[in-house]
């Protein structure tokens, strides 16, 4: 057929639909954690979302992508339980430097 070519080809199981899907919200999560205000609330979107490209990226095999997301993850996860536990402070000085 003549747009058979054209087309790009969908993945057929509803598996790899449903980790399509959950790489893509994830990308946009990771996109959007940029310009989350809260430091707390910036690490739970992160965590999200590099955890849904997890997947996708042992689907397409590729070890590189799986450990950077890996990595966002772990980063993350820690600072937001040092965020928790009150490790993770900000002194005057630093406030004022922001600013």
């Amino acid at each position: 057929m003549l747009l058979e070519s054209i087309l790009p080809t969908l993945p057929n199981p509803n598996l790899a639909w449903f980790i399509t899907i959950a790489a893509v919200l994830g990308g946009v999560m990771l996109v959007y954690s940029q310009f989350v205000e809260a430091e707390n609330r910036r690490d739970l979107i992160r965590m999200i979302g590099s955890l849904a490209m997890v997947p996708y990226a042992i689907t397409i095999k590729s070890l590189v992508f799986a450990l950077v997301m890996a990595g966002i993850f772990l980063a993350s996860f820690i600072e937001f339980i040092e965020i928790l536990l009150g490790y993770h402070k900000h002194t005057r000085q630093d406030v004022q430097i922001y600013e």
